[in-house]
């Protein structure tokens, strides 16, 4: 059952979503982040204690020459936390940004997206967040912001120190079977990963993308068998 925006996100969206004039291909993405649990997504959720640092990611769907794509960067290699992993554009939330009550959390993502990528927020069209997820190993509250890339413009790393490179990926690419596999991280465990624009992605970016093209239909059969090593390029 599809629910309103006050009954998923509570008054956190500050008034900064839009969904009219969304193209048709959103619309089960749009339908999915209005109905998606929070255990459907990921089995690592906010603590109930409240810790954790709130943060934010901008999934930003645009449309290139293949149709229907993702924006994605690469995080620098001399990094601390994360390097050289691909990701969503995001961070934490800063006092500029506001509450979280009041839409803070938008205006994260689209802040970090402009800072890491020179995108102009101006032609980005929030319409949608998904349920906050936590990553242990920082210790980040995380939430997903969905944007429509209605007038995009040109982007690339603004920080060389933080980015490597920023890049779009087609969903075709995504969805395809021949790029999709299991990442083994050397502790053992293992998850969704995609082979993609040179890089494989990974970790909680990759998780994010998994289900979303499952929850909007768009996931095709892949073989969940095929494993690939995170030092795959050694």
């Amino acid at each position: 059952m599809t629910r309103t925006d006050e009954e998923i996100y509570g008054p956190g969206t500050g008034g900064l979503l839009e969904r009219d004039g969304l193209p048709d291909w959103l619309a089960p993405v749009d339908r999915a982040a209005r109905t998606v649990a929070p255990e459907q997504l990921s089995r690592f959720l906010p603590p109930k204690s409240g810790a954790g640092r709130q943060s934010a990611v901008l999934v930003l769907f645009g449309e290139g020459e293949r149709g229907p794509e993702l924006l994605l960067m690469e995080r620098a290699g001399s990094l601390r936390s994360h390097a050289g992993q691909p990701s969503f554009p995001g961070g934490a939330l800063d006092p500029e940004d506001g509450a979280p009550a009041d839409g803070g959390l938008l205006r994260a993502a689209l802040r970090e997206a402009e800072e890491e990528t020179g995108l102009d927020p101006a032609g980005v069209q929030l319409f949608g967040v998904l349920p906050r997820l936590y990553i242990p190993v920082s210790g980040f509250v995380v939430t997903p912001v969905l944007g429509w890339w209605r007038e995009p413009s040109p982007v690339g790393a603004v920080d060389p120190a933080e980015t490597a490179r920023v890049f779009t990926v087609p969903v075709a690419d995504l969805t395809d079977p021949a790029n999709r596999a299991m990442a083994v991280h050397p502790a053992g465990h293992a998850g969704p990963a995609f082979l993609v624009a040179s890089a494989l992605v990974w970790g909680f970016t990759a998780g994010v993308i998994d289900r979303l093209l499952h929850f909007a239909g768009w996931e095709r059969p892949w073989d969940t068998s095929r494993k690939v090593p995170l030092d795959w390029r050694s």
